[in-house]
Formats: C-alpha cells, structure tokens, sequence
C-alpha cells in the first residue's frame, strides 16, 4: 500500500463530500448552507491541492487543474459571502451565486475523483 496514495485519495475524497454536504439544499436559503463547512471545504481542497503539485505525469497536471478550478471557486464564493455580509445585504442573487460557485467547485471535484478512481483501475499491482 502507497501511503502517498492513501493520503491524497482521503483529502481528494474529503473535498468532494465537504463541498457536497454545502452545496445540498435548497438555493434560495443561505440558513440551510454552513459557513463554517465552506470554510471546511475551502481548506481541504487547498491541502488537495498541495498534495497534487509534486506530480508530474499528465494525469497530475489535470488533477491539479481540477483541484484548482474548485480553489477558486470556493474562493470567489467564500469572498462574496464575507463581502456581500459585511459591506452589502444578502439577497436571493447573493445567496444563489454563493451557492452555484459551490456547485462548480463540487462539478470539478467529482471530475477529479473520477479521475482519480479511473488511474487506481488502471494502474497495475
């Protein structure tokens, strides 16, 4: 067993759930959405993608693009969400872009776990 391997599949997994268990609900209610596992996924995906940087097969170079396009759209979510709190007032616009960047982000980590799953298949013992 590959403990790099483990432990890159655990965070790669972890930020597609964390970023689902947000995403999930209805998108008129920004109540229904955690800040604080948005927070969580946020987190998660970065250390997903500090584990994809040392790669350097082809397969890595998309697992990293993936990872990345989910960093910055729960980055781009997360600051709308602190701007639109602080400076502005959250409306129904507000809390739909929040969650619909999420749910890019969740598109593009489902994409790299089944990347991901797809090269442990092909990969031989």
């Amino acid at each position: 067993m590959n403990l790099d391997k483990v432990i890159s599949g655990f965070f790669i997994i972890l930020a597609m759930t964390l970023n689902f268990g947000f995403f999930y609900g209805d998108l008129s209610s920004l109540e229904l959405h955690s800040k604080y596992e948005l927070f969580a996924a946020l987190i998660v995906n970065i250390i997903a993608t500090t584990l994809k940087i040392g790669d350097k097969t082809q397969l890595g170079s998309v697992l990293l693009a993936t990872s990345l396009v989910a960093d910055i759209q729960l980055i781009a979510s997360a600051s709308i969400w602190t701007i639109a709190t602080y400076a502005y007032t959250v409306n129904q616009e507000i809390t739909s872009i929040i969650i619909s960047l999420s749910g890019g982000a969740l598109l593009a980590n489902i994409t790299s776990v089944f990347l991901y799953v797809g090269d442990t298949l092909k990969s031989k013992r």
